[in-house]
């Protein structure tokens, strides 16, 4: 019987994004957002983690968040810049992970609101301390969740992970 392989998957929602007179998948960051993202990205330095692959969205807001926290990590993963998580469904984002090679242990999706938010709480089986209690309470610009699972990225489904943390640059 093959042993099971423990992975991780790391929820980022983009940073805090400008308003500007242009159209949604090109909306840039706002200062707060630029300050929060490398903030982000030592949080996940220090955590531990080292991703192995970005899905990154293919919005502005995303692929600059992503940017500004990967210059904080001591190695930066294979990105992907994946049209498919703009404006993605919870079903559409289980499915994006369902096609995951399983050579990727660590996996770091740079997305949205609602489907980012939808997502960490549908694979939130269960959790550690109250973090599921903060993350259901809202999940701000920059937050991250991180959650563990067992097995193969086809596995992935509603309740498979077990939720290890929850961060926000503001708490």
């Amino acid at each position: 019987m093959p042993e099971e392989t423990t992975r991780r998957i790391v929820l980022v929602r983009h940073a805090k994004s400008a308003h500007p007179d242009v159209d949604d998948h090109e909306r840039p960051l706002a200062d707060r957002g630029r300050k929060d993202a490398p903030v982000a990205g030592r949080w996940l330095a220090g955590s531990g983690i080292t991703p192995d692959l970005a899905l990154v969205s293919s919005a502005a807001r995303t692929r600059e968040t992503w940017k500004l926290m990967v210059a904080e990590l001591p190695a930066e993963p294979r990105t992907v810049f994946e049209e498919r998580v703009y404006d993605a469904s919870l079903g559409e984002l289980i499915a994006l992970l369902n096609e995951v090679s399983d050579e990727v242990r660590d996996l770091v999706v740079v997305g949205h609101n609602p489907g980012i938010h939808a997502l960490a709480d549908a694979l939130a089986g269960e959790a550690v301390g109250d973090a599921l209690a903060r993350m259901r309470s809202g999940f701000p610009t920059s937050a991250t969740a991180v959650l563990t699972f067992e097995g193969d990225w086809k596995s992935v489904e509603h309740g498979v992970g077990r939720l290890t943390a929850f961060w926000t640059p503001h708490a």
